[in-house]
């Protein structure tokens, strides 16, 4: 099983030149924890998350020095000021990214995010981004194994995957970003998140609905009403 079998794809983006506060806004309304950021010819430059956010809002609240003091001391507490005080968002993402490729292996995948202490990694094809795999990708993967193997999609799976994702694009309500598919040998698991009994009803029916169907199985959750502002 691979990244592209396991990633989640209509990835929400935003620009380098957007703004910090345009970067919350957009993981709020699509309930997502981070954005890739990409440059003027939709490169993947970085990476903004809650992690971030979390970190700008605790440095801006520790006991602030004179600017000049910490540009004096040290370039390390300059980027630290730039971070926690700038609205830009090039300037407050992460940079040092670690990015897969949609042949990667998901034993490969683990092992990076457990070293390298991350939540997600960025799927590249030809240095667009072009989804994203994170641990609780991983784990509903797990979750399909049999006698301790994964799933093996066949070559077939790979186009079907696509076609219900596009399926299910077009459900009023479902939003293809709370969404992952693993589709093995025809079969369809559907994760994620929807707003009611009838939007998982109408993936469901939009899956099924896809020429090389055999099974869809649906798992989806609900967010809840603290989510939506209620």
């Amino acid at each position: 099983m691979k990244a592209k079998d396991v990633m989640k794809t209509g990835v929400i983006s935003i620009r380098d030149n957007g703004s910090v506060d345009e970067a919350v806004k957009l993981m709020l309304d699509n309930h997502i924890s981070a954005l890739p950021v990409l440059d003027s010819g939709a490169r993947l430059v970085g990476l903004i998350s809650e992690g971030d956010l979390i970190r700008r809002m605790r440095d801006g609240e520790t006991q602030r020095r004179s600017w000049w003091l910490e540009l004096f001391s040290g370039e390390g507490d300059a980027r630290d000021y730039v971070k926690a005080r700038s609205h830009k968002v090039a300037d407050v993402m992460t940079r040092d990214l670690v990015t897969v490729d949609e042949d990667t292996p998901v034993s490969e995948i683990a092992k990076t995010l457990e070293i390298r202490r991350i939540k997600r990694v960025p799927v590249l094809r030809d240095g667009k981004i072009v989804g994203i795999v994170s641990r609780a990708d991983l784990v509903r993967a797990l979750a399909q194994s049999r006698e301790g193997k994964l799933p093996s999609p066949a070559p077939a799976d790979e186009p079907l995957r696509r076609a219900v994702e596009a399926a299910i694009a077009e459900v009023p309500g479902g939003s293809v970003n709370l969404i992952n598919l693993l589709v093995e040998n025809g079969n369809v698991s559907v994760w994620g998140i929807a707003d009611s009994d009838f939007v998982e009803n109408a993936i469901r029916v939009a899956a099924e609905n896809v020429d090389g169907v055999r099974s869809v199985e649906v798992h989806m959750g609900r967010l809840p009403a603290w989510a939506y502002g209620i």
